[in-house]
């Protein structure tokens, strides 16, 4: 295989990555936790691609959303068909471009890809800590992160890019870490999460916990509760998409028949995909990552946390320039909850740049192909870039 491998009309891939590890907060220097817990050791897994140059000014750091892992791009193996989850836009040329920039995605915390979560060994039992893991927040997950980079001898990130809970890690890093961000692109995020979307996720959470082979957290060595995290994965799948997306994709499209079966099987095309899409989540992820993670986002709330309740004071003490992207079909996180961080941004004097895309795909558009995405990013990344190196 050459370097870069051929991908799409977007262009070439990175090429090979390789997953990597972190550990730190040995005991008894445990990390203290926004819940005056501690945890220890802590293992992060992160990926690097492109090359760090020689004044360490062109750091990308990239910030993955609720089930995402360190996998931004590139393939694991000559024979691995399946790139990183954002392989469209990360890599030579593209919207993050790997030639120009070193980019860097960690897996948070919490998480079951790599870094320490509810299904890694509890070094004070041996076994899989389950419910035994100590809540994390979106803030824990940040300082995480900080200690990655610490170790990597980073001291500036050119800018903190990602989408959903990826946009509220980007939020976190600008205002508890201002010195640090140069520039921050939160994507389809929020400061806070509505009532809606705190429902959606205890839905889903509750249909976990119903299932009895969650047993209470403790299912490593026994039957999984797939039922549960498939029937939590299609609540939130469906959440990810719109009323347009659905409506062309499937409408009310018969499954592979040519009436109603009059009984429960998967009569409509929607019905079949929505099985389908719970089925393959519980091949690859955690039941109890997705109850940590998704109450970590419930918990994220920067006004409470930075702003005694203001918008506006909690961003008072961050410093970067901001592009703040929402998508017209996201009714997830609608673009009135981005207005509103921009404003409040605004108060602040900050610099701040806003676009709404026009998008049928809802909540997930960031992780499609969109070129006036990539040229907005492309173009963010470089006028900070440039600016930087004047100074």
């Amino acid at each position: 295989m050459s370097e870069y491998i051929e991908h799409d009309k977007d262009g070439v891939s990175v090429g090979l990555v390789e997953k990597k590890y972190f550990t730190f907060a040995e005991p008894p220097d445990d990390m203290l936790l926004e819940g005056n817990a501690r945890l220890g050791p802590v293992t992060i897994a992160y990926e690097t691609l492109g090359t760090l140059n020689t004044d360490r000014s062109n750091v990308v750091l990239i910030l993955h959303a609720l089930s995402g892992d360190s996998h931004v791009a590139g393939y694991y193996s000559e024979d691995d068909r399946k790139p990183g989850w954002w392989e469209i836009m990360v890599g030579p040329g593209k919207g993050i471009d790997t030639d120009k920039y070193f980019v860097i995605c960690p897996n948070i915390i919490g998480s079951c890809m790599g870094s320490t979560g509810p299904s890694s060994i509890n070094p004070a039992s041996g076994e899989p800590y389950g419910f035994d893991f100590p809540v994390v927040t979106i803030g824990d997950m940040v300082k995480a992160q900080k200690a990655l980079l610490d170790h990597l001898g980073i001291k500036q990130i050119l800018s903190v890019v990602g989408g959903s809970i990826g946009g509220m890690q980007v939020l976190e890093w600008a205002v508890r870490y201002p010195d640090m961000v140069i520039s921050a692109i939160p994507l389809a995020s929020t400061t806070r999460h509505s009532a809606l979307a705190i429902a959606f996720n205890e839905v889903a959470r509750q249909a976990i916990m119903a299932d009895p082979n969650w047993s209470k957290g403790k299912y490593y060595d026994s039957t999984k509760p797939n039922l549960g995290l498939a029937l939590a994965r299609m609540v939130g799948h469906v959440t990810y998409l719109s009323d347009e997306a659905m409506r062309r994709k499937f409408g009310r499209r018969l499954q592979n028949k040519s009436d109603f079966s009059f009984n429960f099987d998967a009569d409509f095309q929607v019905e079949s995909y929505l099985r389908y899409q719970g089925q393959k989540f519980v091949d690859r992820f955690d039941a109890n990552s997705f109850l940590y993670i998704t109450k970590a986002a419930d918990y994220f709330d920067l006004r409470r946390q930075h702003g005694s309740g203001s918008e506006a004071e909690a961003f008072a003490k961050a410093k970067a320039s901001f592009l703040v992207i929402s998508f017209t079909s996201d009714w997830l996180y609608p673009t009135y909850q981005s207005k509103a961080m921009v404003k409040a941004m605004k108060k602040n004097n900050l610099d701040v740049s806003f676009c709404e895309i026009e998008a049928d795909w809802g909540h997930d558009a960031f992780l499609l192909p969109n070129e006036r995405l990539s040229a907005l990013i492309k173009g963010f990344l470089d006028r900070n870039f440039n600016e930087l190196q004047k100074k």
